[in-house]
C-alpha cells in the first residue's frame, strides 16, 4: 500500500506564495489567495469560495524576489481541481498544474 507522499512525483515545498484566482465564469470575480505548499506539478491553497472536484481552474503565482534572487516572477497556470477539503468558511484547494506561462515583467 502506498501513502499519499509517496505518490507524488514531484517535491513539495510549504511556503506561502501570493496567488490571484481567475474568474471561472461571466458572474465570478478574481480573488487573491496564498498557497500553503507548491511543486512543479501542483499546489494546494485555501480559499473563501467554492470549488468542485475535477474543475479547470485558472491562477497567477508571484515568485517573489526573495525567490527568485532577480525580481518578482508571475506565472499563468491552467490546472484540474485533485481535492477539495471543507473547513467551516474556508476551502481547502489543491491543484494539478496542467500549462503554465511565464508573463512579460513590466519595468
Amino acid at each position: 500500500m502506498t501513502t499519499e507522499a509517496e505518490r507524488r512525483r514531484a517535491r513539495r515545498y510549504t511556503i506561502a506564495l501570493p496567488l490571484r484566482v481567475l474568474p471561472r465564469g461571466p458572474e465570478e470575480s478574481e480573488f487573491k489567495a496564498e498557497t500553503r505548499d507548491v511543486s512543479f506539478r501542483g499546489l494546494y491553497f485555501t480559499a473563501a469560495a467554492d470549488f468542485q472536484l475535477g474543475g479547470q481552474i485558472e491562477f497567477i503565482l508571484t515568485l517573489p524576489k526573495q525567490v527568485t534572487l532577480t525580481g518578482d516572477v508571475q506565472i499563468r497556470c491552467r490546472g484540474q481541481i485533485v481535492r477539495v477539503e471543507e473547513n467551516g468558511r474556508q476551502c481547502g484547494v489543491a491543484a494539478r498544474i496542467d500549462k503554465y506561462d511565464f508573463l512579460p515583467t513590466t519595468p
